[in-house]
């Protein structure tokens, strides 16, 4: 057996923006959630949301590029960690639009939640879009920053950073903007450079 190193791809420049830009799209959707006029249709409903769905899709590119962290040996678990992150993306982001077009068609609170109530109606909506899929997108980005290829240090470090500020945004929605800050933590540094410290492997 020969040693050989293996050295993480470097992001891409529209990536390494994703991983600044993401969380700071969920900080800014917690601040304007924080000082605006909550479950009312208005300027700060739209743009708070706008906010939250930009940010749920620069995450697109943040998990792709995590996966592309994570060695070859870890393939099956990466793929099934991304597979469980786009997923919850998607629902999250579809909640995002829904909760967009109910701030834009209704005309006060009352509406709003006439609008929610019909979404939830529909079969499976409820759980697919509001229940038990959505947090997948939290727990596919822990796991592939789990899995990757960064120094063990470094590797427990963003895990536990992306962990707990998924666990501050479950506990109370007005934590949104201090689990975006601890996403930034865990992700800007993958951003000027992206390089792992080359690790040791054998063929």
């Amino acid at each position: 057996m020969t040693n050989t190193t293996y050295a993480a791809p470097a992001p891409s420049r529209p990536t390494a923006a994703a991983l600044v830009a993401g969380p700071v799209a969920l900080v800014a959707y917690g601040l304007i959630r924080l000082f605006s006029e909550r479950g009312t249709p208005g300027a700060g409903w739209t743009a708070g949301h706008l906010a939250m769905l930009a940010g749920l899709l620069l995450f697109v590119p943040v998990l792709l590029h995590l996966r592309r962290l994570v060695p070859e040996r870890r393939r099956v678990p990466a793929a099934v960690a991304l597979g469980a992150g786009l997923a919850g993306l998607l629902a999250t982001a579809v909640q995002a639009v829904v909760d967009l077009a109910a701030g834009l068609l209704a005309d006060d609170r009352a509406g709003m939640v006439e609008i929610f109530r019909e979404v939830k109606a529909v079969p499976g909506a409820e759980a697919v879009v509001y229940g038990v899929v959505p947090p997948l997108l939290f727990l596919g980005l822990t796991v592939l920053a789990a899995l990757t290829s960064l120094p063990a240090r470094t590797r427990a470090l963003t895990a536990g950073a992306l962990a707990l500020g998924a666990v501050l945004m479950a506990v109370d929605l007005d934590f949104l903007s201090l689990g975006g800050l601890c996403f930034l933590i865990a992700l800007a540094p993958l951003a000027p450079g992206g390089r792992a410290a080359p690790l040791p492997r054998t063929n």
